[in-house]
């Protein structure tokens, strides 16, 4: 078997496994543990994975977020409950720009009963499923390509971002502490303020996993989006702390 096509395979196991160790990815695909090392070695340089004691993960940490393929599998009841809360939030004839998150992402699908629109996204899932939809004018950001992050990003996108001005922002984080939202992209944070900017209202869309959990980068004080939605009530004490910093938190648990 050939090495990309092994690492492919390892990063495939992974999607369905969360991690695995250095002897079972040597026994199920055929090689020493040394060649599984190297694997890994090159996979953690790209970005797709991070090397734990005995083996590899691509389960978010502090200073890793997890491959879009891998994340769309999480939660995926609430982040559709989430996409539909966010959908009443939009008029026809409005514009509106999604992020490369994939909870943000699982609005596209929902917007051809609110056409015509106008639809800004660097989040290339968005993209593909509004593509050639009737009366949706799609503005695709350009940019770096990252298929860790399955959208664009970098100057050009930044310089596309700073040009545009929408009425409706949504946004998702990967990890929400205190009252703040952080990241663990420098790249991805920058994106996603330039998106705030250009925006005149601001909704920040997180599955309730996200609350607890910190990252490396800052991105925004939860206050600055027009209202937080969650999947699941957090903790007394969390909700309390977000309603002394002022964040309008939203709750569309299964009985909304």
């Amino acid at each position: 078997m050939k090495s990309d096509v092994r690492r492919q395979g390892i990063m495939e196991f992974l999607m369905d496994t969360g991690q695995a160790g250095v002897d079972d990815l040597a026994l199920r695909f055929g090689v020493s543990k040394m060649t599984v090392h190297r694997d890994l070695d090159e996979l953690e340089e790209s970005g797709f994975l991070r090397k734990v004691r005995g083996g590899a993960s691509i389960q978010p940490s502090s200073l890793f977020e997890s491959d879009f393929r891998y994340r769309q599998k999480q939660a995926t009841e609430e982040k559709q409950r989430l996409a539909a809360a966010a959908v009443a939030m939009i008029e026809p004839g409005q514009t509106v720009i999604i992020d490369d998150g994939s909870t943000a992402g699982g609005i596209a699908r929902h917007l051809a009963d609110l056409r015509p629109l106008t639809v800004i996204s660097n989040n290339l899932a968005v993209i593909q499923e509004l593509a050639g939809a009737g009366g949706i004018n799609l503005i695709a950001l350009g940019g770096q390509y990252s298929k860790k992050f399955h959208g664009f990003f970098g100057l050009l996108a930044e310089a596309s971002l700073k040009s545009l001005r929408a009425d409706v922002a949504f946004l998702s984080s990967s990890a929400i502490h205190g009252a703040s939202a952080f990241h663990q992209d420098q790249e991805v944070v920058q994106a996603k303020r330039l998106m705030m900017a250009a925006a005149t209202r601001k909704y920040l869309l997180v599955d309730h996993g996200k609350f607890g959990r910190t990252a490396l980068h800052f991105l925004t004080d939860l206050s600055a989006f027009d209202a937080v939605f969650t999947g699941r009530a957090p903790e007394p004490g969390v909700r309390a702390a977000l309603e002394a910093a002022g964040v309008s938190l939203t709750v569309m648990d299964k009985g909304s």
